[in-house]
């Protein structure tokens, strides 16, 4: 395939780890700028610092989604550094799954999680739209979730805001046609990122698993003790049951990696023999 990701501008928010860390490496190995923003300055610096020691371009911003400014900040570092905006991937979030049973010890998370699920992805458009309406053309990435194609219990304010993601993704695409590509990203279940240490109550998992929910916690404690069956781990198998986190920072590339006429508007990618999530 031919290579349109080189000496593009990418900035990446929630870049210290994650897919955000993933998709920066990938990136760059393809030749392009990445600016890498993160709340935690040290893990941005770490994501930049393997970027560059692996001979790509990065620069680490620290970034509180939350503060439009801050964005903007993180946008205009990118545009006097690489000379302009290209790609624009909304990825901080947070997953604070809970029942409405555990708002005693849900509800600061859950407030935490409509500032970045749904102001931060905002912001990061609003930061990177009028550089892009200027330089005539731009891409914008959110990173979505299955949780937001319809409600389930335990995810009303995860889901709710991902749901948000959708909204402001499709509404900026019809608006800006032929002048920003929006994309949107729905990962499923990837048990082994760090989203899930955001997750306030494990059983409120149950929503998105139903009746699968005790052949996935049983997977889940496999892996952890690292019994699961090994060909189930195996991408090359048709039986392949938890997608690692790669698959989902590809098909961020496989998006950006398209001429500017051609736009990927939605992507989800499931892995072939997960039966668990709906």
């Amino acid at each position: 395939m031919t290579n349109h990701i080189a000496g593009k501008s990418i900035v990446i928010t929630g870049a210290g780890g994650g897919f955000g860390r993933l998709v920066a490496q990938k990136a760059a190995a393809l030749g392009a700028h990445v600016t890498c923003g993160d709340i935690d300055l040290a893990a941005a610096e770490a994501t930049a610092a393997l970027v560059t020691g692996a001979g790509g371009s990065a620069l680490a911003v620290e970034t509180d989604v939350r503060d439009l400014a801050a964005v903007k900040a993180l946008v205009a570092a990118a545009i006097a550094a690489h000379g302009g905006i290209d790609v624009m991937i909304n990825n901080a979030g947070i997953m604070p799954l809970a029942f409405f049973s555990d708002h005693e010890a849900a509800y600061p998370a859950w407030e935490r999680c409509i500032d970045i699920n749904i102001k931060g992805v905002l912001n990061g458009m609003v930061a990177a739209y009028d550089p892009m309406i200027a330089a005539g053309r731009g891409q914008i990435v959110n990173l979505s979730s299955i949780y937001g194609n319809f409600p389930v219990i335990g995810a009303a304010v995860y889901g709710a805001s991902k749901s948000a993601v959708n909204f402001l993704s499709e509404s900026l695409r019809v608006e800006s046609r032929g002048k920003i590509k929006v994309t949107t990203i729905k990962p499923t279940g990837v048990p082994t990122t760090g989203l899930s240490g955001t997750v306030i109550n494990p059983a409120a998992g149950v929503g998105i698993v139903a009746h699968n929910m005790p052949d996935f916690m049983d997977m889940v404690q496999q892996m952890g003790a690292g019994t699961f069956p090994a060909e189930r781990l195996s991408p090359e198998s048709i039986d392949y049951a938890s997608l690692a986190p790669d698959h989902i920072a590809d098909a961020v590339i496989h998006a950006i990696n398209q001429p500017w006429g051609v736009s990927i508007s939605e992507v989800t990618v499931r892995a072939a023999g997960d039966h668990f999530v709906l």
